[in-house]
């Protein structure tokens, strides 16, 4: 019987930024193989190097990994959870644009129930606002529209979004479990 090659997903999201950061990766990994995906977190601990860099030396030769790892994945699995403001991690973006420039499938999810322009007007509520006559659009997006855009593009599914309307914590994984599925789906590895 002939099984076709795995499908490579680099997992991209801040989660490297989680103090359990190995084990959650180890946790998402195996969720991903459960459908046939095997996951690539691009944690940095396999870089030995770094403790003799300086912090800017480190910062680009994790970047040089992560990209290496990026050209080796099939497609991207991102944590688009809001992270650090009201939208997603601006290092998860960057890597999301990489994918969509090289025509690769995008599969993102957030954790995060609450829709852009109510996390939006939430912040404003708390923050001096640079533009205060600029109008917050949202769209009814979960995300700037640029983000659900590129999840979107070619055909693709939806950002996946907690299905009863509820947030999740940060690290919560039902949210990722059902966007793997999909991903698999989408994919032709599960019916």
């Amino acid at each position: 019987m002939h099984h076709p090659p795995m499908i490579t997903a680099y997992l991209a999201g801040p989660d490297v930024f989680l103090p359990n950061a190995v084990a959650h990766a180890a946790r998402k990994v195996a969720i991903c193989a459960a459908y046939g995906i095997r996951g690539q977190p691009p944690l940095n601990e396999d870089l030995a190097s770094l403790a003799s860099m300086t912090s800017a030396e480190a910062g680009i030769a994790i970047f040089a990994k992560d990209l290496e790892m990026m050209e080796a994945a099939d497609i991207i699995i991102a944590n688009l959870t809001p992270f650090r403001g009201t939208s997603a991690d601006s290092g998860t973006l960057v890597e999301i644009g990489w994918f969509l420039g090289r025509g690769r499938p995008i599969f993102g999810y957030s954790n995060t129930a609450t829709l852009f322009q109510q996390r939006s007007v939430d912040y404003l509520r708390q923050m001096p606002d640079p533009l205060p006559d600029v109008t917050v659009e949202g769209f009814g997006l979960p995300d700037n529209l640029m983000i659900p855009g590129a999840v979107q593009a070619a055909g693709r599914p939806a950002m996946v979004l907690p299905e009863d309307g509820q947030d999740r914590p940060f690290d919560a994984l039902d949210v990722f479990e059902r966007c793997v599925a999909q991903a698999a789906k989408h994919l032709g590895l599960t019916s």
